[in-house]
């Protein structure tokens, strides 16, 4: 277990690297020069020049990226050129945002999923089962921006009932409050994508002979779905869960413009359009370490969940 445990630590941190120099060789090859927009396109050669001293585009890119993954190592990202803040700060805030969005629209997500896949699984061919696969479908293809604009037109607009956007700050006693419709635009298609999956990993470990046998020895229905089906079906699931989490982190980007959330999407978008390469950078490989450290705890999780991984 212990070899298993370092080799995946170990990928996980080979993958980081890689990442690393991957989002700064994609972010340094774009169009367009950060150092004439950081002065202008009327700015005297010697201004521009200190400009492109500051950024570093003097160097070669070899050494730029040493010196980038170094200030990466050392928590200095740079400094933000459109809001002259350390793009450290400006991360930091976003994910106070991001990921409890993201949180919450697994939760939901989840909540939604689990119940549906595990009804549709046990009643094969029967009326919920055709129910799950129709809401399944259908979930999977509702757009997220759609989807968004209708709860703000029914629940904000129509009811009253809940903030149309914006986000007050965590001091406010009410700022949960604004993440209930974008956790439920983000959650409804998520919610499919896992109902599928738990629909389809219980439904296969119900075929097994040692849940007939336990049918046979009278146990109820609800213990041989919810306790043999699916305890037995976790691996895909928390697979299927994880990568959500990841996809949410990452994907969160139309939502948050919709409802004006100060996160990591947004502040992508910002990003992008002033061509603010340390930003940009900071927030691509932030977003990548995410998602490679999601990884690394679903392939963890398996050794709590499998006790076969547990021995050689």
């Amino acid at each position: 277990m212990l070899v298993h445990l370092l080799r995946r630590v170990g990928t996980a941190a080979f993958t980081l690297v890689l990442v690393s120099f991957l989002v700064f060789l994609a972010i340094h090859i774009v169009p367009g020069d950060p150092a004439r927009v950081l002065v202008g396109p009327d700015a005297a050669a010697a201004e521009y020049a200190a400009a492109r001293e500051r950024l570093g585009l003097d160097t070669p890119w070899p050494i730029r990226f040493v010196r980038w993954l170094g200030g990466l190592a050392r928590g200095d990202w740079g400094e933000s050129l459109r809001y002259s803040r350390p793009a450290r700060e400006l991360v930091a805030r976003g994910l106070t945002v991001t990921v409890p969005l993201a949180g919450l629209a697994l939760a939901l997500a989840l909540a939604v999923a689990l119940p549906l896949g595990l009804a549709a699984a046990s009643s094969p061919g029967r009326w919920i089962d055709l129910a799950t696969v129709g809401l399944v479908q259908v979930g999977t293809a509702l757009p997220e921006f759609w989807l968004a604009i209708l709860l703000v037109r029914l629940f904000a607009e129509g009811m009253g009932l809940l903030p149309a956007g914006g986000f007050p700050g965590w001091e406010a006693q009410a700022a949960w409050m604004h993440l209930v419709l974008p956790s439920i635009a983000l959650a409804l298609p998520r919610a499919a994508y896992l109902a599928r999956m738990v629909r389809a990993a219980v439904a296969d470990v119900l075929r097994e002979d040692y849940v007939r046998t336990a049918r046979a020895k009278g146990l109820a229905a609800w213990r041989v779905v919810g306790i043999h089906g699916l305890r037995n079906a976790l691996l895909p699931v928390v697979t299927g869960a994880g990568l959500t989490f990841a996809r949410l982190l990452a994907g969160a980007m139309v939502v948050e413009n919709v409802f004006g959330l100060p996160g990591l999407g947004r502040l992508a978008v910002v990003a992008v359009e002033a061509r603010d390469l340390p930003l940009a950078a900071a927030l691509a490989t932030v977003v990548a370490g995410a998602i490679v450290l999601v990884s690394l705890a679903v392939d963890l999780s398996y050794v709590v969940l499998d006790p076969r991984m547990r021995h050689p």
